[in-house]
C-alpha cells in the first residue's frame, strides 16, 4: 500500500516538532509541511519566546536572535537531513531557512535530489 502526500507532510511536522523539543528545548505552536515538487516546505509558527520579541524590538536585538537562532538550527542539521530521508527515502540536495521576528514563524525548505511529489501523482 502506497503511503499519501498527506501522511508522509504529517510524519514530517510530528518528527520536527520532536526534534524541536529534544534538541532546542522548546517546540514551534504549529508546524505545517507541504511537499512541492522536489522541496519539502516546513512552516513553523510561535517559535519565538516573549522575551525574543521584545529583544526583536531593535535592528541590534533582531539581527542577534536571527543569528543565533540560525546557528541552532544549523548545528543540528543532520539530524533534520536524517528526519527527511528517514520519512521519505529521498536525500536532502540542500538546506535554506529563515525567521521573521515579526510574526514569530520560521520556515525551512529542503531541497531534495529527486521530484518526491511525483511519487504521489496519479
Amino acid at each position: 500500500m502506497r503511503v499519501s502526500k498527506g501522511s508522509y507532510e504529517s510524519e514530517i511536522s510530528k518528527a520536527i516538532t520532536q526534534w524541536e523539543k529534544d534538541f532546542l528545548g522548546r517546540g514551534s505552536v504549529s508546524v505545517k509541511t507541504d511537499i512541492l515538487r522536489d522541496m519539502v516546505i516546513v512552516n513553523l509558527q510561535g517559535i519565538l519566546t516573549p522575551a525574543e520579541y521584545t529583544v526583536c524590538e531593535t535592528k541590534e536585538g533582531l539581527l542577534t536572535i536571527k543569528k543565533t537562532r540560525s546557528e541552532l538550527v544549523e548545528s543540528g542539521i543532520e539530524h533534520l537531513k536524517d528526519i527527511i530521508l528517514t520519512i521519505t527515502g529521498e536525500k536532502v540536495k540542500s538546506f535554506h531557512t529563515d525567521i521573521s521576528s515579526r510574526t514569530g514563524e520560521r520556515v525551512m525548505l529542503f531541497k531534495l535530489f529527486n521530484d518526491l511529489e511525483k511519487n504521489f501523482l496519479m
